[in-house]
């Protein structure tokens, strides 16, 4: 239970009227309010101060919020105190960002006064058991324990809320994409049936015209020269059949998306695992293409005889994207130190035991040498530089497999002869 009276907040903001809520709220019920209007500021006064939680805006003059919130982090007196960031910035990117550099939480403005309470009076109640138990330490050992699964659990938790609200929003754009290009082609699939039907009849009567009366007048005699008629009855049924092709083309494609961003997984259901191999295939399609820098990377399939698996076909066409976005990053990396010049990615599936699929990933790149091999699935581990990885699709990707599917997730890399992510999930899951 938080006690106001003993917990004081510091508040970092440039905007008056937030300055003025946020004092106003705060101090109501109890608690020991202070404000300074920089990160600059922050810093200087935080050892008179003394806050117990500090409430810290992103945009500011001078040093913004990340740049306060990562001095705070480095300094061993203020290290452990918890701050949260007041931004309007709600994009995925920034809330990874904030949370990597030490962060527990974000309130998103313009200011509920309801939220912020309820933010502040929970991350205080984790601060003050924070404390408490490092008092003890010595003498309440599984209460530490039960800390440190605390702090796993929150972030799991938020690990798992990051990227429930990337893919959504992914599904929920190629979900749409999907339905917006479906009529329009299925009215234009409709209509080249009776278009190609049409033209076959038109080109049938001009040659029974052509029979009956070889000879026309002049003036037609000139238009038949004039638009290459021979040419064009040669040429307009192949370009109506490629048309044709076209059509089925995007057809493939939007059954693709809808497959990917299915969104009715609520509820486990039999499903063909390579239906979601290949729709993920489709969507990565652009970045296996050759471009001035590279030639095409390679997909090679070795599908086995798969029956249907039960499971969450969205949730494992997450996975798949992890996996296969990672393998063309690593595969780029390779090409760009000129360590390879033939990238491939092997998919290969099988039955085993009778019970169980094993879906396999491999590349030919770097690899992954053994002491990162061992982080790789810890949430916020990255290799990539910053603002190209976020350190989540491996956690989560696991997570997937192991909690939503009772399987595994496993690496096999050695340096130099790239990397195997191997998939096994049960055929039926037990009721």
């Amino acid at each position: 239970m938080v006690t106001p009276q003993k917990n004081s907040i510091l508040v970092v903001d440039d905007t008056p009227n937030n300055i003025r809520v946020l004092f106003d709220v705060l101090r109501s019920v109890g608690f020991n309010v202070s404000v300074v209007k920089s990160g600059e500021l922050a810093l200087e006064k935080l050892s008179l101060i003394q806050p117990d939680l500090i409430l810290l805006d992103v945009m500011m003059p001078g040093i913004d919020g990340f740049e306060t919130c990562r001095r705070l982090k480095t300094d061993p007196s203020s290290k452990d105190i918890p701050v949260i960031f007041m931004t309007v910035l709600s994009d995925v990117e920034s809330k990874v960002k904030g949370l990597q550099i030490g962060a527990v939480d974000y309130i998103t403005k313009p200011i509920q006064v309801e939220e912020v309470l309820a933010r502040v009076k929970v991350h205080l109640a984790l601060r003050n058991t924070q404390i408490e138990l490092k008092n003890e330490v010595t003498e309440h050992l599984e209460a530490e324990m039960r800390l440190q699964q605390t702090i796993n659990e929150l972030q799991k938790t938020q690990t798992q809320l990051i990227q429930s609200e990337k893919m959504s929003a992914l599904g929920e754009l190629v979900s749409g994409v999907a339905h917006e290009i479906n009529n329009p082609v299925n009215f234009i699939g409709g209509n080249i049936i009776h278009a190609s039907e049409y033209t076959k009849n038109l080109l049938k009567l001009i040659k029974l015209y052509q029979e009956y009366y070889p000879n026309p007048v002049p003036e037609i005699s000139e238009e038949i020269q004039e638009i290459e008629l021979d040419y064009l009855r040669d040429d307009l049924p192949k370009l109506l059949h490629s048309m044709e092709v076209g059509v089925q083309r995007l057809q493939e494609i939007v059954l693709s998306l809808r497959i990917f961003s299915r969104t009715d997984d609520t509820q486990m259901k039999p499903v063909d695992i390579h239906q979601g191999i290949d729709s993920t295939l489709m969507i990565l399609g652009h970045r296996l293409k050759a471009n001035k820098d590279r030639q095409e990377i390679s997909i090679i399939k070795n599908y086995g005889n798969l029956p249907l698996v039960e499971c969450y076909i969205g949730r494992l066409n997450q996975v798949f994207m992890n996996i296969l976005t990672n393998a063309i990053d690593g595969l780029e990396q390779a090409i760009n130190s000129q360590k390879i010049f033939t990238p491939f990615i092997i998919i290969k599936t099988e039955v085993i035991d009778s019970n169980f699929v094993i879906i396999s990933i491999s590349d030919n790149g770097l690899g992954i040498p053994k002491d990162i091999q061992k982080k790789i699935f810890e949430p916020f581990f990255t290799t990539k530089s910053s603002g190209t990885g976020t350190g989540i699709g491996l956690a989560i990707s696991q997570q997937i497999i192991a909690e939503k599917h009772h399987g595994s997730l496993e690496c096999f890399s050695e340096v130099g002869e790239g990397s195997e992510f191997r998939i096994i999930i049960p055929l039926q899951q037990e009721q």
